[in-house]
């Protein structure tokens, strides 16, 4: 599976999903076991890869300011959410935080910001398709630290300055 497969099945299924979270990893669940075991392990190396590559300081901020507070387990699930809304919302957000104050239509935090079940969408399909759990992916673990410049995330002058146009938009009143 190449990368514009990946970003392909992510998108028909959010798609499908009308923007539903819940809805979106079923819908990728059912489309993965579709697909053979080596396919949905492709997938699972393109999703960890970018899991990782979202592993970021200013990320972390973005999820703090979107959904009012971040901790570690809440910036987990955003990131897999971040994944799950698709090539240009990802590669804009990976390379400018800030810009999902423009990439982003809306955002509701009831609703959005957690993908969590998209993060075990592969590993379901996986285990469905083989009655096995997925096998070590072969990549380099996630780093120790987020990537980039360490800030106290749930200071609101530190969001306020690194992620001006997200805090605007999106920010506490």
């Amino acid at each position: 599976m190449d990368e514009t497969e990946f970003w392909e099945i992510v998108d028909s299924t959010r798609e499908a999903a009308e923007g539903d979270p819940e809805d979106h990893a079923d819908l990728l669940v059912e489309r993965l076991v579709r697909l053979d075991p080596d396919s949905v392990l492709d997938f699972a190396r393109h999703f960890e890869a970018r899991y990782n590559r979202a592993y970021h300081w200013d990320l972390w901020g973005a999820a703090a300011v979107l959904l009012g507070g971040a901790g570690a387990d809440a910036f987990d699930f955003f990131r897999c959410w971040l994944i799950g809304q698709g090539r240009e919302v990802f590669e804009g957000a990976v390379q400018d935080p800030d810009s999902l104050a423009d990439l982003l239509d809306d955002f509701d935090p009831e609703i959005d910001g957690d993908g969590e079940e998209l993060g075990y969408a592969a590993d379901e399909a996986y285990e469905q398709l083989t009655g096995a759990v997925t096998p070590e992916l072969g990549l380099p673990p996630q780093a120790g630290e987020p990537a980039g410049t360490p800030f106290d995330v749930e200071d609101d002058a530190v969001l306020a300055e690194r992620l001006p146009a997200l805090r605007e938009r999106f920010g506490a009143e």
